[in-house]
């Protein structure tokens, strides 16, 4: 589970980086439920994995979370959340 969230976090993170470019800004509207569900996944492989091997489990959490708040403010600040 940890190894998943991780790469879903990198996948959402190099998504996030194209969703800044201007006229991409749409892209965060599939960006955040994307990033969401691989938050999930790694809240579960945290829930689930011993307390040695968490480590890909939470990088996946942070990275994850990053995006989503930054999609979240890109929205913000692009007018896309009325």
């Amino acid at each position: 589970m940890g190894l998943i969230s991780l790469l879903w976090g990198i996948v959402a993170m190099v998504w996030m980086i194209v969703a800044l470019i201007p006229l991409l800004g749409w892209g965060n509207w599939f960006l955040i439920p994307f990033a969401a569900v691989g938050a999930i996944i790694a809240a579960i492989g945290i829930l689930f994995t011993g307390s040695g091997h968490r480590g890909r489990a939470k990088a996946g959490l942070v990275l994850n979370g990053i995006v989503i708040i930054v999609g979240i403010v890109r929205l913000g600040i692009g007018g896309g959340v009325i």
